[in-house]
């Protein structure tokens, strides 16, 4: 499994952004300050409020905002370009912000868009056939 966390500034509205992708949360792991959003059985993000994000780093000064600079780029893999492009509505949708145009290169297709926040997310999709 991979855990991705990841500091907010607004916790409901970050909540909110994800839900509207469509991922659930996990209520065992979510408080005032925190939220567990499942992605797949193997991908969980951690919304963190910036100050329980800075109780695990050990220069609270030291937070990155990425509303200033990229600080990470996430990748999710999609079934088809659809399905890449219905992510990307959702984020959109969902108060979130285009962020590089849609690159295809025939067997390979991504889009991208960022959370609330700023924190960058891409949806790639590649054939199939080619990856055999």
């Amino acid at each position: 499994m991979i855990f991705v966390n990841l500091p907010v500034s607004d916790l409901a509205a970050a909540r909110a952004f994800y839900a509207g992708l469509g991922f659930g949360s996990d209520e065992r792991f979510s408080d005032d300050r925190t939220t567990s959003v499942v992605v797949s059985d193997a991908i969980v993000v951690m919304l963190l409020t910036r100050d329980r994000f800075a109780d695990f780093v050990p220069d609270a000064d030291r937070v990155g905002d990425p509303s200033r600079s990229t600080t990470v780029l996430n990748a999710l893999s999609a079934g088809s370009r659809e399905e890449a492009d219905d992510l990307l509505a959702r984020a959109l949708a969902s108060g979130g912000k285009p962020w590089m145009p849609a690159q295809d290169h025939g067997s390979m297709y991504g889009v991208s868009f960022t959370d609330p926040d700023g924190h960058v997310w891409e949806v790639v999709w590649m054939d199939p056939a080619v990856l055999q």
